[in-house]
């Protein structure tokens, strides 16, 4: 998985939780929490939501790197190399 195909699982993601979520103009960098107006209970829907888009296991440990576009993207990169070799991502 390159980084652009995990930005639009990221995407996919968002609209499950918000489904009138505009990523026009988003920072990369913004927080999804803040900009989409999630609570914890959204917030958990879309790591759920992410983690089957992305065929990898997220925990708890993984909450801050998802909190950005670019957090979320990188790590299902990284999970999706590791998950290549055998791995749980």
């Amino acid at each position: 998985m390159n980084h652009d195909e995990a930005r639009t699982f990221v995407r996919q993601a968002v609209q499950r939780v918000v489904p009138d979520a505009d990523f026009a103009g988003l920072d990369p960098g913004a927080s999804l929490r803040d900009t989409f107006e999630m609570d914890s209970l959204d917030f958990l829907e879309f790591v759920e939501a992410l983690a089957e888009l992305g065929g990898i296991e997220l925990t708890e440990d993984d909450y801050p790197v998802l909190v950005t576009w670019d957090g979320c993207a990188d790590r299902l990169v990284a999970g999706a190399g590791v998950s290549a070799y055998g791995r749980s991502g």
